[in-house]
Protein backbone atom coordinates (compact mmCIF):
# COMPACT_ATOMS: atom_id res chain seq x y z
CA UNK A 1 0.00 0.00 0.00
CA UNK A 2 1.46 3.23 -0.88
CA UNK A 3 2.15 5.99 1.71
CA UNK A 4 -0.51 8.16 2.46
CA UNK A 5 0.70 11.60 0.70
CA UNK A 6 0.44 13.28 3.82
CA UNK A 7 2.22 11.23 6.20
CA UNK A 8 4.83 13.72 6.70
CA UNK A 9 2.35 16.59 7.82
CA UNK A 10 0.47 14.27 10.13
CA UNK A 11 3.46 13.69 12.33
CA UNK A 12 4.31 17.10 12.26
CA UNK A 13 0.91 18.84 12.70
CA UNK A 14 -1.56 16.61 13.81
CA UNK A 15 -3.88 19.74 14.80
CA UNK A 16 -3.52 20.53 11.01
CA UNK A 17 -4.32 16.99 10.50
CA UNK A 18 -7.51 17.07 12.44
CA UNK A 19 -8.58 20.25 10.79
CA UNK A 20 -8.23 18.58 7.09
CA UNK A 21 -10.68 15.58 8.21
CA UNK A 22 -13.33 17.91 9.78
CA UNK A 23 -13.32 19.74 6.45
CA UNK A 24 -13.37 16.45 4.42
CA UNK A 25 -16.44 14.75 6.80
CA UNK A 26 -18.30 18.43 6.28
CA UNK A 27 -17.30 18.21 2.39
CA UNK A 28 -17.66 14.87 0.74
CA UNK A 29 -21.46 13.85 2.32
CA UNK A 30 -24.49 13.28 0.33
CA UNK A 31 -26.31 16.75 -0.04
CA UNK A 32 -27.73 19.10 -2.66
CA UNK A 33 -24.54 16.79 -4.63
CA UNK A 34 -24.25 13.24 -4.10
CA UNK A 35 -21.34 12.23 -2.60
CA UNK A 36 -20.31 10.49 -5.72
CA UNK A 37 -20.54 13.93 -7.76
CA UNK A 38 -18.30 16.21 -5.00
CA UNK A 39 -15.48 12.95 -5.42
CA UNK A 40 -15.98 13.60 -9.58
CA UNK A 41 -15.61 17.19 -9.53
CA UNK A 42 -12.13 16.77 -7.03
CA UNK A 43 -10.87 14.58 -9.28
CA UNK A 44 -11.39 16.58 -12.21
CA UNK A 45 -9.72 19.62 -10.14
CA UNK A 46 -6.66 17.19 -9.14
CA UNK A 47 -5.93 16.23 -12.61
CA UNK A 48 -5.84 20.03 -13.60
CA UNK A 49 -3.55 20.58 -10.86
CA UNK A 50 -1.05 17.75 -11.49
CA UNK A 51 -2.13 15.45 -8.81
CA UNK A 52 -2.03 12.24 -9.92
CA UNK A 53 -2.56 10.51 -6.55
CA UNK A 54 -4.84 12.66 -6.12
CA UNK A 55 -6.81 11.45 -9.26
CA UNK A 56 -6.17 8.04 -8.43
CA UNK A 57 -7.42 7.87 -4.75
CA UNK A 58 -10.56 10.30 -5.79
CA UNK A 59 -11.35 7.87 -8.31
CA UNK A 60 -11.33 5.00 -6.16
CA UNK A 61 -13.39 6.67 -3.55
CA UNK A 62 -15.72 7.80 -6.37
CA UNK A 63 -16.04 4.39 -7.80
CA UNK A 64 -16.91 2.84 -4.20
CA UNK A 65 -19.52 5.34 -4.19
CA UNK A 66 -20.65 4.36 -7.11
CA UNK A 67 -19.32 5.93 -10.13
CA UNK A 68 -18.75 4.05 -13.64
CA UNK A 69 -15.82 4.37 -15.70
CA UNK A 70 -17.87 5.92 -17.80
CA UNK A 71 -18.53 9.31 -15.38
CA UNK A 72 -14.74 8.88 -14.97
CA UNK A 73 -13.82 9.52 -18.34
CA UNK A 74 -16.71 12.23 -18.77
CA UNK A 75 -15.19 13.60 -15.64
CA UNK A 76 -11.66 14.16 -17.29
CA UNK A 77 -13.28 15.66 -20.12
CA UNK A 78 -14.73 18.55 -18.72
CA UNK A 79 -10.92 19.14 -17.05
CA UNK A 80 -9.51 19.00 -20.52
CA UNK A 81 -11.81 21.50 -21.84
CA UNK A 82 -11.30 23.87 -18.77
CA UNK A 83 -7.64 23.28 -18.02
CA UNK A 84 -6.21 21.22 -21.45
CA UNK A 85 -4.02 18.51 -21.94
CA UNK A 86 -2.00 18.27 -19.39
CA UNK A 87 -4.83 17.21 -17.11
CA UNK A 88 -5.46 14.44 -19.32
CA UNK A 89 -1.95 13.32 -18.83
CA UNK A 90 -2.27 14.26 -15.08
CA UNK A 91 -5.18 11.71 -15.05
CA UNK A 92 -3.52 8.69 -17.48
CA UNK A 93 -0.80 8.30 -14.89
CA UNK A 94 -3.16 8.31 -11.92
CA UNK A 95 -5.63 5.88 -13.24
CA UNK A 96 -2.87 3.42 -14.78
CA UNK A 97 -3.74 -0.07 -14.07
CA UNK A 98 -7.26 1.13 -12.49
CA UNK A 99 -9.10 -0.38 -15.38
CA UNK A 100 -7.70 -3.43 -16.55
Amino acid sequence: MPEHPLSTIMKLDPTLMNILKSTDSTVYVDGALPKKIKLLMAMAFDAAHGASQGVRALAQQAMREGATKEEIAETIRVAYQLSGIGSVYTASQGLKDLFE
